[in-house]
């Protein structure tokens, strides 16, 4: 399947899913399938909309590390999803994208439900390759910034 074809399907999936009941959950199940090591955090999609992202992580075993908080490559795997689906969501079919570079600043222990937030402006049009950062901040039910990471995609034709 080729990366626009992906995409379309995505987003044809959310359309149809996310006004049902536990819609939302069977999206994100299907977004782990066709991308499976995104899958194995079991991250959900609460909002999918241009440019704006709202993905959640339960805390729970899985994603814990031996300080008994979320590993920090669950919260770098988090925001890669979240700034993905929010840069996606804004290509025209001509265009892909593609993660080169990720970082994180890590400000405390994740615990508990976690969400990440992304929004990112409109990307221009897509005739040559271009680079495009997006970040986001993860936080807790608190409301405390645990970490924001930031993702650099190529976009190109």
């Amino acid at each position: 399947m080729s990366a626009t074809s992906l995409t379309e399907t995505l987003f044809a999936f959310w359309r149809r899913l996310a006004p049902l009941p536990g819609g939302t959950w069977v999206f994100s199940r299907i977004l782990g399938r066709l991308a499976p090591y995104t899958g194995s955090m079991g991250a959900h999609v609460k909002l999918l909309e241009p440019g704006h992202t709202v993905v959640q992580l339960s805390d729970r075993r899985r994603v814990r590390n031996h300080l008994n908080s979320i590993h920090a490559v669950a919260l770098i795997n988090l925001g890669e999803v979240a700034t993905g689906l929010a840069v996606i969501s804004l290509l025209p079919p001509s265009a892909r994208g593609i993660v080169t570079a990720l970082s994180a600043a890590y400000h405390k222990k994740a615990r508990g439900l976690l969400t990440a937030e992304c929004r990112t402006d409109p990307i221009p049009e897509v005739s040559a390759p271009i680079e495009r950062e997006v970040s986001t901040e993860i936080i807790d039910q608190a409301g405390d910034v645990v970490a924001v990471v930031r993702a650099t995609w190529r976009l190109s034709p």
